[in-house]
């Protein structure tokens, strides 16, 4: 797909690795809109990238059609790649599971990001073309120690890719799920401040990359599955 021109629908924008991919794909020439849950981190990081933005929070899952429909006003009712990025997460054991904890992740991680995709489907399936990407993790491969929700929310994201790989690739929609490991970003962080980089640790600029790579592919072909890792993070 040629960036230039293309109609580019980010969520979770306004930080670490939206912020870095919606910078990337401005300067491709694409017209790109964020969503974010702050106003005031959204009009901070639009002079860095040059993006559009709304205040859109995705695991407020009542008001995602809406939402969704002020979107597509700004982009004329065009969506050409929709980025699932947004996403959250922390670490319980198994001892102290709740159901509280699940809902809150699995409302962005999961429910958000589902219900957001099926609004902007029906558009892609009437112009037979589009490009789908799930931001998962490389915790949606294996599970680890204290990963009981976040991991398990990332493996559905998994599931939920592969589906929507079955069903939409007789409309030409590709559909691809981005797994990077550590990356050094304000995830997890709940004043959300970003890390300093670390030298052997994957920035967002690697993310970034690869999410320009999986879009300018071919349209006659698409990347399934792709797996992002530090060369030597020990």
């Amino acid at each position: 797909m040629d960036i230039k021109g293309k109609n580019i629908l980010l969520t979770g924008g306004s930080l670490g690795i939206g912020k870095e991919t919606a910078k990337a794909l401005v300067e491709k020439g694409a017209n790109v809109l964020i969503t974010g849950r702050s106003e005031d981190r959204l009009k901070k990081v639009i002079e860095y990238t040059g993006a559009k933005y709304i205040v859109f929070d995705i695991s407020d899952l009542d008001n995602i059609s809406n939402k969704t429909k002020e979107c597509l006003q700004i982009l004329e009712n065009r969506v050409d790649v929709l980025i699932n990025n947004a996403g959250t997460g922390f670490r319980r054991n198994i001892e102290d599971l709740n159901a509280d904890d699940f809902m809150t992740i699995y409302k962005t991680n999961v429910f958000g990001l589902s219900l957001l995709t099926k609004e902007i489907t029906p558009l892609m399936k009437n112009n037979k073309s589009g490009t789908i990407i799930n931001i998962g993790s490389t915790a949606s491969l294996k599970g680890y120690n204290g990963g009981s929700i976040y991991s398990s929310s990332k493996f559905a994201v998994r599931s939920l890719t592969q589906c929507w790989q079955a069903e939409l690739r007789p409309y030409n929609i590709r559909v691809c799920q981005l797994n990077p490991s550590e990356v050094t970003t304000a995830f997890a962080n709940k004043e959300r401040i970003e890390r300093d980089e670390i030298p052997n640790k994957l920035t967002t600029k690697e993310i970034a990359h690869s999410i320009v790579s999986v879009i300018e592919m071919d349209d006659r072909g698409f990347i399934n599955e792709l797996n992002v890792w530090a060369t030597n993070p020990f």
